[in-house]
């Protein structure tokens, strides 16, 4: 039993993805400086702080859609060489012409996996996101929130050991927003995959994270790192909970108000 919980401990230590001494600029405008980071297996990192700090530029270097101007980035790779990452919007971002099925095997297809294989695989995701009997519906036969588990199923049929979300739940309607909390929490354990979430909203960042990571105002730096060390489930109106929502409003709050002071807007 011991080695078996040592075995699993280290799995759960394992570096996924680490960023070191990162920069960012666009133009002459500094969006990111020295981002010091490491990912690991099995964790959610929630990433919050003031707009415009350079949270969702860093879901997009590690994602490599964007370079950074210094520094390193390590993402785990695949056999075949390729980043494991899968990236989850705040638009849905799905074809249209494309079935719920059509959509979650796209990625796939694209790889050349044989049709059988993806079709058997997306079928376990359409279980996974609880949409078995709507797999050829179209997008705009599906609510919100039904579009974005279609969203998610499809970033999860190739297979990422890092999952990234900007703001997936940030359209939303907010009884929709509680019910995909839960679910994402549930996905999160059954999936055992890295869960990097940049998220505006502090009760989603508490609900889902198991650290905070706090960044300052343009350019974003990391102001703090807030470990949350609560059971799951967790609720929103726990006293944990609030002390917690209350600790990182307060520093958001700081942050906005440095920022307006620094533009003489106070």
């Amino acid at each position: 039993m011991q080695k078996e919980q040592e075995r699993l401990a280290g799995v759960q230590n394992q570096v996924k993805a680490e960023v070191s001494q990162l920069n960012f600029f666009y133009g002459k405008l500094q969006a990111l400086k020295n981002i010091n980071l490491a990912f690991r297996t099995h964790e959610v990192t929630a990433i919050i702080g003031p707009s415009g700090c350079g949270k969702s530029t860093l879901l997009q270097i590690i994602a490599g859609l964007e370079e950074p101007a210094s520094g390193t980035l390590e993402v785990s790779k695949s056999l075949d060489g390729q980043k494991q990452t899968g990236m989850v919007f705040q638009e849905y971002a799905l074809f249209p012409w494309r079935t719920v099925l059509e959509n979650i095997v796209f990625g796939p297809e694209v790889r050349s996996v044989p049709k059988a294989q993806r079709e058997a695989n997306a079928q376990k995701l359409i279980e996974l996101v609880h949409l078995r009997g709507f797999e050829h519906r179209y997008p705009h036969e599906l609510s919100g929130g039904m579009r974005q588990r279609v969203a998610l199923a499809r970033a999860l049929a190739n297979d990422p050991a890092i999952l990234l979300f900007d703001e997936p739940l940030a359209s939303l309607d907010a009884q929709t927003r509680k019910v995909l909390q839960v679910e994402l929490v549930r996905i999160w354990q059954e999936t055992k995959r890295t869960f990097i979430y940049v998220t505006h909203a502090l009760e989603e960042a508490v609900m889902l994270g198991d650290r905070v990571v706090l960044f300052t105002a343009r350019p974003g730096c990391i102001k703090e790192i807030v470990p949350v060390r609560l059971p799951r489930p967790r609720s929103i109106t726990g006293a944990a909970e609030v002390k917690l929502l209350e600790y990182l409003s307060e520093q958001i709050r700081e942050e906005v108000e440095r920022t307006l002071k620094a533009e003489g807007l106070t």
